[in-house]
C-alpha cells in the first residue's frame, strides 16, 4: 500500500515515514499543497494523510482540486486547530477522516487501516477471472469451473484481498489487520486456517495450490493475472 503524506513539518513527516514503512507501508512526501498537487498529476496512491495548514496551496485547496479531478484516492485530514468547523468543512470536501494534532501514530495506524477497508470495501465491484477461478465482487459470489465455490464471509474477504493485489506477499499480520481488522488480537496461525479453507475450496489439488501460494518465511500470495469486467 501507497501513502502520501503532506505536510510541511518535516521532523513529523520523517516520523510517521519510519512508523508507517514499518507497517509495510511505501511512504512518499510532499511539503507544501502544490507539491503534492503536482506529485498526484503523474502518480496514484493508496491512501493520503493531509495536513490543513500548508504554504502555496492550503490543504483544503487541496482536497477540493482532488476531488474536483475525480481522483478518489481516501483522504485523512491532520490539523493543528480544534475548530470544528475545519473538520466540517474537510469533511464536506471530501475527506475521509479527520484527526487534530498532537496526535498518537498508532491511532493514525489505525485510522488509516480502517480507511483503507472502508474504500475497498465500496471498491469491490464488477468480476475478476483468473482462468477457471470467477469472482463476482457484486454478489460476493465465487464460482471454479461453474460451479459454485462456498466461502463464508470471512473467506470471502481473504480471497478478495488477496486476488486484488494478484503478485503481491501478505504476511499473516497484514491479512489479519485486512481481513479481521486491526483491533483483532488472537493468533495469527488463524489465517493458515483460513487459507487452508479457501484452497480446499477453490484449489483443483489443495496440496499443490494453483493460485493461493505459500511464501515460506514470509506469508501467502495470490498468482494469477486477473482480467476484470
Amino acid at each position: 500500500m501507497q501513502i502520501l503524506i503532506v505536510d510541511d513539518e518535516r521532523s513529523l513527516v520523517k516520523g510517521l515515514k519510519y512508523t508507517l514503512e514499518r507497517e509495510g507501508f511505501e511512504v512518499y512526501a510532499a511539503y507544501d499543497g502544490q507539491e503534492a498537487l503536482d506529485f498526484l498529476r503523474d502518480s496514484r496512491v493508496d491512501i493520503i494523510i493531509l495536513d490543513l495548514m500548508l504554504p502555496k496551496v492550503d490543504g483544503l485547496a487541496v482536497c477540493r482540486r482532488i476531488r474536483q479531478q475525480g481522483n478518489k484516492t481516501p483522504i485523512i485530514m491532520l490539523t493543528a486547530k480544534g475548530d470544528d468547523v475545519d473538520k466540517i468543512i474537510g469533511l464536506e470536501l471530501g475527506a475521509d477522516d479527520y484527526m487534530a494534532k498532537p496526535f498518537n501514530p498508532r491511532e493514525l495506524v489505525a485510522r488509516i487501516r480502517a480507511v483503507l477497508r472502508r474504500a475497498s470495501t465500496t471498491a469491490q465491484t464488477g468480476k475478476l477471472k483468473f482462468g477457471e477461478l470467477h469472482i463476482d465482487l457484486d454478489r460476493r459470489l465465487v464460482t471454479v469451473k461453474g460451479k459454485t465455490a462456498d466461502l463464508s464471509v470471512r473467506e470471502f474477504d481473504l480471497l478478495i484481498t488477496m486476488a486484488r493485489r494478484s503478485g503481491f506477499t501478505f504476511t499473516r499480520e497484514m491479512l489479519l489487520e485486512q481481513v479481521w481488522g486491526h483491533d483483532y488480537f488472537g493468533d495469527t496461525r488463524v489465517v493458515d486456517v483460513y487459507i487452508r479453507r479457501v484452497r480446499e475450496k477453490i484449489e483443483p489439488d489443495p496440496a499443490h495450490p494453483r493460485w493461493i501460494i505459500t511464501r515460506w518465511g514470509v506469508g501467502y500470495a495470490f498468482e494469477g493475472e486477473a482480467h476484470k469486467q
